[in-house]
């Protein structure tokens, strides 16, 4: 689906880079659920400095970020279809993690690699 205009919704997980899903990094289940089922793309984004629903702030040196650090996944697609694979998440967000959906605009072109 090209993805132009004013119709397409971000989905932004956010979990700690060490959650865990079934002995897998929870933020790779998604990416690769995401994949699977056909949406335009999704990135992971480990960040430096973050804190959560603890209010404990976490801090990490950029070898340790993978490992501990806060990170995001973030999907852009139509809207109707980030709903539904929302719905799909629902196993790994009742243990790990917060989504949030929202419309955006899309412009220019998407990267090849």
């Amino acid at each position: 689906m090209p993805l132009d205009g004013p119709v397409a919704a971000r989905l932004t997980i956010h979990l700690a880079g060490d959650a865990v899903w079934h002995r897998r990094p929870a933020f790779a289940e998604i990416v690769h659920r995401a994949r699977k089922a056909g949406l335009a793309g999704a990135s992971v984004f480990h960040g430096v400095e973050g804190y959560g629903h603890h209010m404990r702030v976490h801090e990490e040196h950029p070898v340790h970020l993978v490992a501990h650090g806060p990170c995001a996944v973030e999907i852009v697609d139509g809207e109707q279809r980030l709903r539904a694979f929302l719905d799909t998440l629902e196993d790994i967000l009742t243990t790990t993690g917060v989504a949030v959906l929202e419309r955006v605009e899309v412009r220019g072109r998407p990267s090849t690699t």
